[in-house]
């Protein structure tokens, strides 16, 4: 008999949002950024300086960010796991009847579900009423410090295509590659996030473009603005 292997991706979640979200947050505040600069009038010197600080502040605000709430979902599933051993010390019938109770809501008869409580508690206690009473696995445990170098190291990644761009092209024409290119490295990167995520590519591809190009064009504005002024 054939047994069907299932692929799931939902073991990329964890990981998978700190760094699109790093990505796609370089690319679009940095491109916005070059194109600004540009917009207002700035040499090529000018438009490189703004382009690279605003890499380098916007990695380390990624990661500042990051590790803090990252952190707090941590310190909450610490205390959660705290907490439920205390009570599988103090009541150890009350939290075995409690497991039972929650195979019976999903669905097991009484007897098995209390047969099922009891060999999960027998191997891992605190594990099963994390994992089936609080919904915390190892697979979704927190991890700050992950979370923080996986978010600096993706908005370094996307923020390089605008910087790149802004150095070889031309001065005059710096502004429009640069919002080009730029969209169209937020269309690639969303279609590979969605594909990693099993969505839509072109839903996931045109959701990232739109607000890339509001982005870009309100900086742009503002820049000639700034630019008219001066």
């Amino acid at each position: 008999m054939h047994i069907s292997r299932e692929v799931h991706k939902v073991d990329r979640i964890s990981w998978l949002r700190a760094a699109v979200l790093g990505a796609n947050d370089g690319l679009v505040s940095t491109a916005s950024l070059v194109v600004g600069v540009a917009s207002a009038g700035s040499g090529a010197r000018e438009i490189l300086v703004a382009g690279v600080a605003g890499l380098s502040a916007g990695a380390m605000s990624m990661a500042a960010g990051e590790y803090v709430s990252v952190s707090s979902q941590a310190d909450a599933e610490l205390a959660e796991a705290d907490l439920e051993r205390r009570e599988l010390a103090a009541e150890p019938e009350g939290e075995l009847e409690e497991l039972a109770e929650i195979y019976v809501g999903r669905g097991l008869d009484p007897g098995l579900a209390t047969r099922v409580a009891e060999q999960l508690t027998e191997r891992d206690a605190l594990g099963a009423h994390l994992r089936d009473e609080l919904g915390i696995t190892d697979a979704g445990r927190a991890r700050p410090l992950q979370a923080a170098i996986v978010s600096a190291l993706c908005f370094s990644v996307g923020a390089l295509p605008p910087i790149v761009v802004a150095m070889v092209a031309p001065h005059e024409a710096a502004r429009l590659v640069v919002m080009v290119v730029s969209l169209v490295a937020l269309a690639v990167l969303g279609a590979l996030g969605a594909w990693a995520g099993g969505a839509p590519l072109g839903k996931g591809a045109l959701r990232v473009c739109l607000w890339g190009a509001l982005a870009m064009a309100a900086t742009a504005a503002v820049g000639s603005l700034f630019g008219l002024a001066l």
